[in-house]
């Protein structure tokens, strides 16, 4: 007696067919802003940090006796100036271009000036509040459906506390929440690109548990140290510095060698952004492109 295979093959390939197809033109929602609270109740870490404010719909976290919230900034694509996407303002497109991500800041809820890094004397304590900070950014970024690339920095003194695998425990955090890892670039501080060999070690580090990384340049030089060994996804420097040291075009000029995206950072008027334009720059962002924080009413 034969058996006709096909006749349980059949369905099994016009299933995964079906799931292929649906994975393709319907891919993966991530999960919302209230859902990602609620997972981040099953951490030790985070259940007693991170909260859901339900009538604004965002996340917060709590450090010590301070409210923390997450603010974006924009970075920008100008080769795509003039050109609007689907997620970009008409406004926005005409001046600057399209959004290649977004710079995620850490700020006091209450709006007062504050660096929360600044009162941690303690490194595990600073682990933590890093850990959560980029936690609470993520929440609200992915959860609110943004577009494009996290930004996101990583403080100097945490690389030096975690001794290795840097990246495994927030990737497996990310991952434990239903997000990607390949959505997020890990900033490196100056101090860190400054040194060639430990570079290399944090960007194949970060890189191997799926996250891009980022360099930030003390100064026009240090692209020196960007090589092979440390292959960043993307360097960031002073748009206003490099202006000022007349290094914009050579700096260009090696980034493209390299092959490696350039970002200005600290844009923050006309004439810088018009310079470094001409310049050929194509990413940037600052105090200029940041939207207009509009001050509350007083009611009389």
């Amino acid at each position: 007696m034969t058996v006709d295979i096909s006749i349980w093959l059949m369905p099994m390939m016009r299933s995964l067919l079906l799931s292929s197809l649906r994975a393709f033109f319907f891919p993966m929602i991530p999960p919302n802003i209230p859902a990602l609270v609620a997972r981040a109740a099953d951490h030790p870490s985070l259940r007693e940090h991170v909260s859901l404010d339900e009538r604004e719909g965002i996340a917060y976290a709590r450090f010590r006796d301070v409210r923390l919230r997450s603010s974006y900034q924009p970075i920008f694509d100008v080769s795509m100036n003039g050109i609007q996407t689907l997620w970009s303002s008409p406004e926005q497109a005409d001046r600057f271009g399209d959004e290649l991500g977004f710079q995620a800041l850490t700020e006091r809820a209450d709006g007062a000036p504050f660096d929360p890094f600044d009162t941690v004397a303690d490194d595990q304590e600073l682990v933590a509040l890093d850990r959560l900070a980029r936690t609470l950014h993520a929440i609200n970024f992915f959860g609110a459906q943004r577009h494009g690339m996290l930004f996101l920095r990583v403080h100097e003194r945490l690389l030096k506390s975690v001794k290795y695998d840097h990246g495994q425990h927030f990737s497996s955090v990310l991952i434990g929440f239903g997000l990607s890892p390949s959505r997020v670039i890990i900033e490196l501080p100056s101090a860190a690109v400054a040194h060639r060999t430990f570079l290399g070690y944090l960007v194949n580090s970060y890189q191997r548990h799926g996250f891009k990384v980022a360099g930030n340049l003390p100064n026009a030089g240090h692209i020196l140290s960007v090589s092979d060994m440390a292959r960043l996804d993307f360097i960031k420097i002073d748009g206003g510095a490099v202006l000022r040291d007349a290094m914009a075009k050579p700096l260009l000029s090696y980034a493209n060698r390299l092959g490696i995206p350039l970002i200005f950072d600290r844009v923050a008027n006309e004439l810088q952004f018009d310079s470094l334009q001409q310049f050929g720059a194509r990413f940037v962002q600052g105090p200029l492109f940041e939207p207009k924080k509009i001050a509350p009413s007083v009611q009389g």
